[in-house]
C-alpha cells in the first residue's frame, strides 16, 4: 500500500490537505513512477531506492530526519554510547526548532532555519565527519552515519525552503492504521480487494485530515448518490 500525502498547513498554508493511497501486488520502483508520472516539485520519503527514477526525472529529493534519527536510536537502545547520545541530542535540537516554527509562514520558517538550524546542522556534520576515523567501517554506527552523510544534500534541503518539513511524518502517520490493522487482516483477498481498500483509506484519511467525521461523510455521500446520482458533479461530494 503506497501513500502520498500533501499537507502544507505546518507552513501556514490554507490549501486543503489530501491523502491518496494506491495498492499494488508488488513493491518495485515502477509503481511510484507510474503513480507520479508527470508530477514535479518535492518528494520527501525514506531512502527506498525505488524512488530514484522519480528523482532522475526531475522530482527533487527531500530526506527524512526521522529515519536518520531512528537508525541511531535503535543502536542507542541496544548499546548506548556517548556518540549515539550526542547525535540524538543534536537531531533533537533540530526538531525542537521545528516545533517552534510549526504553523508559521514560509518566510518566517526559512529565516529561523537559516539563523538557528543551519549552524546546528553544520556542527552535526562536523561530528559525523570526524567519527568514522575512529570506527570500523563495518560497525553499525558507522553504517548509520554513512546513511546520513551519503544523503546530506537531501537532508539539508529543508533549510532553504520554508514550505518543506524536516521529516515525512505526515505520510508516516497515515500508515499507522494499516500497520495496526495487519494484525487482524493479513491480506486483501484479491487485487480488486486491495484497490477497493486503497480507495476507502483515501476517503477516510482525507476526511480526518480535513476535520470531517468519516462515518458521517460516507453515509451522507451514499445517500446523495442514491437520491440524485450526481455523476457529473463529483467535486461537490469531496470531503
Amino acid at each position: 500500500m503506497w501513500v502520498y500525502a500533501a499537507d502544507d498547513r505546518a507552513s501556514g498554508s490554507t490549501t486543503t490537505p489530501a491523502t491518496w493511497y494506491r495498492f499494488t501486488p508488488g513493491r518495485t520502483g515502477a509503481h511510484p513512477q507510474a503513480h507520479l508520472a508527470g508530477v514535479g516539485g518535492f518528494l520527501q520519503a525514506d531512502a527506498y531506492a525505488g524512488y530514484d527514477g522519480l528523482y532522475r526525472s526531475g522530482v527533487t529529493k527531500v530526506a527524512c530526519w526521522a529515519h536518520f534519527h531512528r537508525k541511531v536510536f535503535d543502536l542507542h537502545e541496544r548499546s548506548p554510547t556517548p556518540l549515539t547520545d550526542d547525535i540524538l541530542d543534536r537531531i533533537g535540537a533540530l526538531c525542537a526548532v521545528e516545533a517552534e516554527v510549526r504553523g508559521q509562514r514560509t518566510d518566517a520558517r526559512h529565516r529561523t532555519r537559516q539563523n538557528r538550524t543551519t549552524p546546528l546542522v553544520g556542527a552535526l556534520r562536523d561530528v559525523l565527519d570526524a567519527t568514522p576515523r575512529r570506527l570500523s567501517p563495518m560497525s553499525d554506527i558507522a553504517k548509520a552515519i554513512v546513511y546520513g552523510t551519503k544523503r546530506w544534500p537531501a537532508f539539508c534541503r529543508f533549510l532553504d525552503d520554508g514550505q518543506l518539513e524536516i521529516d515525512n511524518n505526515i505520510a508516516e502517520r497515515t500508515l499507522r492504521g494499516i500497520a495496526a490493522g495487519r494484525r487482524h487482516w493479513p491480506f486483501a483477498g484479491s487485487r480488486a480487494g486491495g484497490e477497493r481498500a486503497s480507495a476507502i483509506y483515501t476517503v477516510i484519511q482525507t476526511c480526518k485530515a480535513n476535520g470531517v467525521d468519516p462515518e458521517a461523510y460516507i453515509a451522507d455521500v451514499i445517500a446523495k448518490v442514491a437520491d440524485d446520482g450526481p455523476a457529473s458533479r463529483w467535486d461537490e461530494l469531496m470531503p
